[in-house]
């Protein structure tokens, strides 16, 4: 019986094999300008940042750019998406760690944000930022951000519901009060944020609401 010893075409394959694979997980341009765009718009604001900086930092060329993104205001809509689905993945991840448990869900969210406030590079909220950096209501990013600051808070209000409370709309609007000022806070001055506070008065009002 002949045998043949193939371990040389797999030596020969192999880098070849690991180039395509290399290649598929390759930015396009438009992620590329959107990784680029979404880091700058939310360290340094919206406004502060020029196309010719992002095109700059991204590597691409101008008609890349304006391929991807017909205009700033394009890319504006597409920063706060992206910032949506990190959003949305932290409610996904409250009901994943406690199915059960819609209260833990709630107070899992406030624990992250807590987390996030003690990271050196948060920014506070992007809807927030962004609707104020365009405080006209008909400009494309403050619709786009109050649009989806809408869609989380309504994911919230059915948690609310879920946990049982007398009125999930009141807790879900008091529960956002809570977030937004917290955010601020350890926003503009972290040395005065109180994690245990913040958390204590959560527990406060859904407990109040369930009782």
């Amino acid at each position: 019986m002949i045998q043949t010893d193939l371990s040389h075409v797999n030596d020969y394959f192999t880098p070849i094999w690991n180039g395509m694979m290399d290649m598929e997980k390759k930015e396009s341009a438009k992620e590329r300008i959107l990784r680029v765009a979404t880091d700058l718009f939310y360290r340094e604001g919206i406004r502060a940042v020029g196309i010719d900086r992002i095109i700059l930092e991204s590597g691409v060329a101008k008609a890349s750019f304006y391929r991807s993104f017909a205009t700033k205001d394009d890319l504006v809509v597409a920063f706060l998406e992206q910032r949506h689905r990190s959003s949305m993945a932290r409610i996904d991840e409250a009901e994943r760690r406690y199915p059960d448990s819609p209260v833990d869900q709630l107070l899992f969210l406030f624990e992250s944000l807590a987390d996030r406030l003690a990271e050196p590079d948060f920014r506070g909220c992007p809807y927030m930022n962004t609707s104020v950096e365009f405080p006209d209501a008909d400009h494309p990013g403050h619709r786009k951000a109050a649009e989806l600051r809408q869609q989380q808070w309504d994911r919230v209000t059915q948690i609310a519901e879920r946990a049982g409370a007398r009125d999930p709309m009141e807790l879900s609007v008091q529960l956002r009060m809570m977030y937004s000022g917290a955010t601020m806070i350890g926003y503009m001055n972290k040395t005065d944020f109180r994690r245990e506070y913040m958390l204590s008065a959560v527990r406060t009002l859904i407990e109040k609401q369930l009782a």
